[in-house]
């Protein structure tokens, strides 16, 4: 009888002594890993739609049932959304949660099946609604605890074997408006970690801190309260060794309205939101895949001289809405796909979301299948006959031109310019240390897209950009490195039209005798405003090699 490779190896394994360690890891791969997601409004999936998914290429299909996930929840206030026990993990009431992109990526990493209990209301906070000890308001801690015991009493019935796994909670926003709940948050949430911990009776379970977004408007108008809620977020998490701060400031949000801004990630935001705990998670486990991105070959002699371009800024620097399944869909845009081994590329976006550890080719790079304009600059550089060039990138979609200055703001935490500073430091001196020498040809930053459409930002955009391009020539000890600074058409509506930021912009640089004003006015029609699509940041890229050129 011919026997079985499996048989086989188990064969082997009890000759060696391994069977047992073999058998406990089959065992453990058949059990449950349930998963606790809890908050308010950005963890229900306010303002997003089923139907936007098939807009975001990465996550084409998430909206889809998953069948192998087990899911039980209880959405809502006043009118609640119950599954009545477990089904499988879809949308509920056409709206998109982290919950349905985290699933995809863990059930893509481990072998083991998931399930997920999920307990969100709008506009709660922990000082009432989810107080563990006092509840009020909605009174969400019992009906959470209430129906997770329940739910695990489901799986229980059927013998099924799970464990918890882990607590993602996404909540804060509205305990900013509460000055008692403001000042202890921190506390609140300690409590509220230790109260779960002691009534599931798991001790070690591990709770994922979802920060607060601050691209969103209540960035910049509540800056100052926001900042207060991360504070005690961060007390928490960096004395708690089991609770890991999740950093979602740079996802996408909802782009509507006259301003242009939200206060809701929307789909793009809710699926990008899901993506960061996924990483937390398998980060935590061993189980995050790894993309590396090599330099095959370190593509200059030695001793030459390099050129060096710094891009930096904030959404369409970055490349938020950039993605790299839709650049094949652009005439004769496809060659960008490909890395470029000629060119070495340095980054740290997303306020350090992603950073490369070394010089990588040029290459779409970026945070969630994006990229930015970098890709199609250097390309076009090359194309031009420039050789010899490195690029180097410094961008935080989060982040307000306020955040680049030394001075800062209240939200000392946000504060940029120090480590951008350091970025540009470093990439020279890592070229130097190669052996070259460096011809920083100057800083590329496209001005932020938010400070446009909140008036007290607008009026201060130009005096903050004078700011930052004279603190780092001085800080460089460059007092003529060149600034290039691209600006898209801000929004227009009642009030802000009014503070005319372009041509202040404008004449701020032309007294400049090493700065450029890039008006980015005929960029392609884009579907939403504020935001670059894919076709508008390869354009932004190109526009900005054509400086460069002429350089």
């Amino acid at each position: 009888m011919m026997m079985t490779t499996r048989w086989l190896l188990q064969c082997l394994l009890v000759l060696s002594g391994v069977l047992v360690p073999l058998s406990a890891q089959d065992e453990d791969d058949k059990t449950v890993r349930v998963f606790i997601f809890a908050g308010q409004s950005n963890m229900v999936g306010s303002d997003s739609k089923v139907k936007d998914i098939a807009r975001f290429p990465p996550f084409v299909g998430v909206g889809e049932p998953q069948a192998k996930v087990r899911y039980s929840y209880c959405i809502g206030r006043e009118d609640k959304k119950r599954s009545e026990g477990w089904t499988e993990l879809q949308p509920v009431n056409n709206t998109v949660g982290p919950e349905l992109s985290f699933a995809r990526d863990v059930t893509n990493a481990i072998k083991a099946p998931i399930a997920i209990i999920k307990i969100a209301a709008g506009g709660t906070t922990i000082g009432a609604d989810w107080n563990p000890d006092e509840p009020s308001g909605f009174k969400l801690y019992p009906i959470a605890l209430e129906t997770v015991r329940t739910s695990l009493a489901a799986l229980d019935k059927k013998r099924i074997r799970w464990r918890l796994e882990g607590f993602m909670w996404h909540q804060g926003e509205n305990d900013m408006f509460n000055d008692e709940y403001r000042q202890n948050y921190g506390a609140n949430l300690k409590n509220f970690i230790a109260s779960w911990r002691r009534d599931l009776k798991v001790p070690k379970l591990p709770f994922y801190i979802g920060e607060l977004c601050t691209k969103t408007v209540w960035g910049m108008d509540l800056r100052p309260r926001m900042y207060e809620i991360s504070v005690g977020q961060r007390a928490v998490t960096e004395t708690d060794p089991l609770a890991q701060f999740v950093a979602t400031s740079h996802v996408g949000v909802e782009v509507g309205g006259g301003a242009g801004l939200h206060y809701h990630y929307g789909t793009l935001g809710q699926l990008e939101h899901g993506v960061n705990y996924a990483d937390a998670y398998l980060r935590s486990i061993g189980k995050l895949p790894e993309s590396p991105r090599p330099l095959k070959k370190w593509p200059y002699k030695r001793g030459r001289k390099i050129d060096l371009y710094v891009l930096a800024g904030h959404r369409n620097m970055e490349g938020e809405r950039a993605f790299v399944q839709e650049l094949s869909t652009l005439k004769g845009k496809r060659p960008m796909l490909k890395d470029k081994q000629g060119i070495a590329y340095r980054y740290n976006v997303g306020g350090a979301a992603k950073q490369s550890a070394d010089w990588e080719p040029l290459g779409p790079a970026g945070l969630y299948d994006t990229f930015g304009p970098e890709v199609s600059f250097g390309h076009a550089l090359q194309k031009a006959g420039h050789k010899d060039f490195a690029i180097a990138k410094f961008t935080h979609s989060g982040s307000q031109i306020i955040d680049w200055t030394e001075a800062g703001s209240v939200a000392k935490s946000r504060n940029l310019y120090p480590k951008f500073l350091a970025f540009v430091k470093e990439s020279v001196a890592s070229l130097k240390k190669k052996g070259h020498r460096v011809n920083l040809k100057g800083i590329y930053y496209h001005v932020g897209e938010n400070d446009m459409s909140w008036h007290p930002f607008r009026k201060g955009a130009p005096e903050r950009l004078a700011s930052v391009i004279e603190q780092l020539r001085q800080d460089l000890k460059m007092p003529k490195l060149a600034w290039v600074v691209s600006q898209q058409k801000p929004t227009d509506h009642d009030g802000l039209a009014k503070v005319d930021v372009v041509a202040e912009i404008e004449e701020l640089l032309k007294a400049d005798q090493h700065a450029i004003h890039v008006k980015a006015f005929d960029l392609p029609a884009q579907e939403k405003q504020l935001v670059l699509d894919t076709a508008g940041v390869v354009a932004l890229g190109e526009l900005l090699a054509e400086v460069a050129a002429r350089k």
